[in-house]
């Protein structure tokens, strides 16, 4: 089997999400706060880094946690819960995991980068 990797398209990656380039879901207006930054129309806090990463890492272990759920139960021999589904779900939460730890390894680099920096 040939397993052949694409480049990571962000684009596309935000359009799934059903968000803008700059975070604010598609059905929102956008204004400028007080503050000069972009804010949601309803007066809600602005999509930004941390809640996108709040949500990706409550989404990491809710996978984690469902695919843990699945395994107790496949060895409790429930009827209802298959190999498949817990080995789907397994896999899942792993990737997503894998993927968290990226994203922590990169931001660790990149705020060492940034320190590393001659002023």
């Amino acid at each position: 089997m040939k397993l052949e990797l694409k480049p990571f398209d962000f684009q596309q990656a935000v359009a799934r999400a059903g968000l803008r380039p700059d975070g604010t879901p598609l059905g929102q207006a956008v204004g400028l706060g007080k503050a000069g930054r972009a804010e949601a129309a309803s007066g809600t806090e602005p999509a930004n880094f941390t809640t996108a990463m709040a949500q990706a890492l409550r989404a990491v272990s809710d996978a984690q946690l469902e695919s843990s759920r699945l395994q107790r139960e496949l060895q409790l021999d429930n009827s209802t819960v298959s190999v498949e589904q817990t080995m789907i779900a397994s896999a899942k939460s792993q990737i997503g995991f894998t993927a968290a730890l990226s994203v922590r390894n990169r931001l660790v680099q990149a705020y060492t980068d940034i320190m590393n920096m001659q002023v």
